[in-house]
């Protein structure tokens, strides 16, 4: 084996792991040690006969663990971006393993007397308000994970542990190849009528890249709704892709997803929560399960209203078209034809004006420096971990360096789907490092010698996503716990829907909205007409948000040792129960494919993304409204809500840009439910 490059942090810039030196083969040896010499820290710590103190024990362990970070960074983000049968199998070989080694630290009793020592004196140590924070939430964090349990429950909880992490990486592989093996493959390319030529060109290329040359592949996204059946003309095209897409792993994963609910509903009932609802949220900014049943439920009869109005609009289109059986695959197309009828609006129109490369530079870039003063320059001498992954310096106003910002914009087989940002290295003042963040998003690939059209959808996602990579950048704390996107769960998305607002906000969308190939500026009564019909559709998105959200809700509220006899009849109960059975209206993510809450850190959370909206909404009329220049009201942001992280009380620092509580009445406005 060569030298293992995650041995000793990276030589170069900012730490960027070696990608060129990276090998598969480093990376079980580098986890075993790397969990080894985080145990041996640990017993430095506990095995120290001084008494314990903030520096020995809170410090001393953020300290710990460096080797392990560093590996997983690099191997999670493998596993989801370039993974490969080999890898795959290596996750679910530790996945147990490491929760297991996450129980060793957190059900030391010997660390956590200290932790508990340092914590019952903290009012007298004379520290500093990031540091008393550190040991606070150092402590709840131990508490939460069973600290102070019986040992009988303690042992019950590393069994679920270890299942619950087995079971979220089958239900992860299994999203995987179900959305693989589920493309729709089609004989001809009048199959595709209504898609761009590009679009066409590129489900080609795709059905040769996946052994199916001369043939035309639509592979699935994420979501329930896929992008293409707002412009396939042939109906039953549009229903075998729907029906693709709805049906994904339910036979491997309707199990799983029964499995996982009733573990974690055990596991919650071990710290006397009646549910893994109650559980989640009592850390959240939420804080109680009557705080969200409040708000979803405010939510859910004026969207389902809005909704059913705008169906009947497409009913009657359809109807023109003889279609008497209106179904799920047809509202796409239909709220299509119906924005072109009533607005003279064609969102196929508007994609010659959103390349990719322009978006990012002179319009996600762009309003990086218009808001925050930010500078970008692309490092082609630094090697990312796909040759598809970009690499841009990022400096501040005056010119200092600030991190790397690394952007794997582009779909592949060996890429999970949907969009998401993370970090290789974290800021973090105790060791003096800059953050190296990246994104990752799935943008179809254009046919030879075109360029990257995106949906305004698409560049709305590149907006959100580059929120996040801002909230890692603009991280400026001393403690790794507490850096970057260490903020509650529905508090998380609130800085990243909020930079969506840049997409549409008048000067930056002259910069970057222009046609690929005049250069001309997207047409003022294009513009108006797009504001025009801003709220149109916002009775569809809104509902398959909730359903998702309040499918998430059911799963996670189930009292342990309920049983739950079938995932898709469970599903349906929850939906009507919640009044949001709409037949034409499938929930964002159904069940078997819901890796936000089976797989990653969004179980019981998926509502997060309204609570946040409420923030973001409420925030966007902050800058519109203030007073001040955007450049000032930026410094406002980043300096008291984004350099913060987890170091102050997320609502305080939402309190110190705004100057009060939150009003939900903007996010009513915005999703045309105010009346």
């Amino acid at each position: 084996m060569t030298k293992n490059p995650f041995l000793a942090p990276s030589a170069l810039p900012y730490q960027l792991p070696d990608f060129a030196a990276i090998r598969e083969e480093h990376f079980r040896p580098a986890l075993e040690q790397g969990m080894d010499e985080q145990l041996a820290e640990i017993a430095e710590i506990t095995g120290s006969p001084e008494p314990a103190s903030f520096e020995n024990t809170v410090v001393a362990l953020e300290r710990s663990g460096g080797l392990l970070r560093r590996v997983l960074a690099v191997f999670d983000n493998q596993n989801s971006a370039v993974t490969n049968p080999a890898v795959q199998a290596l996750d679910a070989e530790f996945r147990p393993r490491l929760a297991a080694h996450r129980d060793a630290v957190h059900l030391d009793q010997a660390l956590f007397e200290r932790i508990d020592a340092v914590y019952r004196r903290r009012a007298e140590l004379d520290l500093d308000p990031e540091s008393l924070r550190l040991v606070e939430r150092r402590h709840n964090r131990f508490v939460r994970a069973g600290a102070q349990l019986p040992a009988a429950d303690q042992q019950r909880l590393r069994e679920l542990n270890a299942q619950i992490a087995a079971a979220g990486g089958d239900f992860e592989r299994n999203v995987f190849e179900a959305t693989a093996a589920d493309a729709l493959v089609l004989d001809s390319a009048e199959e595709l009528a209504g898609l761009t030529a590009g679009a066409i060109a590129a489900a080609a290329a795709g059905a040769r890249e996946l052994g199916h040359p001369g043939k035309y592949v639509l592979s699935l996204k994420n979501f329930s709704a896929q992008p293409e059946l707002a412009f396939l003309t042939d109906r039953e095209v549009r229903r075998r892709l729907m029906a693709a897409s709805l049906g994904r792993a339910e036979r491997t994963n309707g199990p799983v997803a029964v499995r996982l609910a009733g573990l974690r509903a055990e596991r919650a009932a071990l710290f006397g929560y009646p549910s893994h609802a109650a559980y989640v949220v009592a850390d959240e900014t939420a804080g109680t399960v009557e705080a969200v049943d409040a708000l979803l439920a405010r939510l859910v009869a004026p969207a389902v209203a809005n909704a059913e109005r705008e169906a009947e609009r497409l009913v009657r289109a359809a109807a023109a078209d003889g279609v008497t059986d209106f179904g799920a695959h047809d509202w796409a197309y239909y709220a299509e034809q119906v924005r072109k009828a009533e607005y003279d609006l064609d969102a196929a129109a508007l994609q010659p004006y959103f390349e990719l490369e322009r978006v990012l530079r002179d319009g996600v870039f762009h309003a990086a420096g218009q808001v925050y003063g930010l500078t970008f320059s692309e490092r082609t001498d630094l090697v990312g971990y796909h040759p598809e992954t970009r690499v841009f310096e990022v400096f501040e106003e005056d010119g200092s360096p600030l991190g790397l910002y690394l952007a794997d914009l582009h779909a592949r087989p060996s890429k999970r789907g949907g969009a998401w940002m993370d970090e290789l290295v974290g800021q973090c003042g105790l060791f003096d490092r800059k953050p190296v963040v990246f994104n990752n998003l799935n943008i179809g690939h254009a046919g030879p010698g075109e360029p990257v059209l995106l949906t305004g959808d698409e560049v709305t996602v590149l907006f959100h996503e580059f929120g996040h990579a801002l909230h890692g950048l603009f991280s400026d704390v001393r403690y790794p716990l507490l850096a970057g996107t260490a903020v509650p769960r529905d508090f998380v998305e609130f800085p990243s829907q909020v930079n969506e607002m840049w997409a549409s906000w008048p000067a930056v969308r002259a910069n970057f909205a222009k046609h690929h190939v005049t250069g001309e500026p997207l047409p003022a009564e294009l513009v108006e007409r797009l504001a025009a019909a801003g709220n149109f559709g916002q009775g569809f998105r809104t509902v398959e948000y909730l359903a998702a959200a309040l499918l998430d809700w059911a799963w996670h509220s189930v009292p342990a040792g309920a049983p739950i006899a079938d995932a898709a009849e469970f599903e349906a109960n929850a939906l009507k129960e919640a009044g949001l059975a709409v037949a034409a209206i499938p929930p964002r993510y159904r069940s078997t494919y819901f890796n936000h809450i089976f797989t990653h850190d969004y179980s019981a959370a998926y509502y997060a993304y309204i609570w946040s909206e409420v923030l973001d909404a409420d925030s966007v009329e902050w800058f519109r409204g203030n007073g001040l220049t955007i450049r000032e009201s930026g410094e406002i942001f980043r300096r008291e809500l984004l350099a913060r992280g987890g170091s102050v009380d997320a609502m305080d620092a939402f309190r110190a840009v705004v100057g009060r509580d939150p009003d939900t009445m903007p996010l009513l406005a915005r999703r045309g439910l105010a009346g």
